[in-house]
């Protein structure tokens, strides 16, 4: 594909409302674009970035014996409870309720589910050890 026809932009000033380097050079090369304090799209070449670290990652866990899995951003509150972290993290933590009136969090991170998938399927010493990793996008309020 030409270069003229490719879906990008870059910026030749420091865009207003970034401060770190790291997202100045991203959103001037346009691999970023902010949709809101801490959220990005990814562009195309920072997709394709994306991607290619993944991948390489992907071929050395598996080499080593690594299964990948896929977990949900959006967890049920009762997760979080039992690890404590519910009530122990403040603001930063999104809560919502989903339309059955359950307590639903948006997840910072994925320890609770990642355990209580591991709960689910391992019953006996004897299937360790086993390791298991995940690509997610995160999002935290900080």
């Amino acid at each position: 594909m030409k270069l003229s026809k490719y879906f990008y932009v870059t910026l030749r000033e420091t865009p207003s409302d970034a401060t770190m380097p790291s997202h100045i050079f991203l959103m001037r090369g346009g691999y970023i674009k902010p949709l809101s304090t801490g959220i990005y799209s990814m562009m195309p070449m920072g997709f394709r970035v994306i991607q290619k670290i993944t991948n390489i990652i992907r071929e050395e866990m598996n080499k080593i014996g690594g299964i990948e899995v896929d977990l949900p951003v959006v967890q049920t509150a009762e997760l979080w409870s039992e690890s404590g972290r519910y009530q122990a993290i403040g603001e930063e933590l999104l809560r919502f309720k989903d339309r059955n009136n359950h307590n639903m969090v948006l997840a910072m991170t994925h320890e609770e589910a990642m355990t209580d998938l591991v709960r689910y399927v391992l019953n006996s010493y004897k299937q360790l050890p086993v390791m298991l990793y995940q690509f997610k996008t995160k999002y935290r309020d900080e």
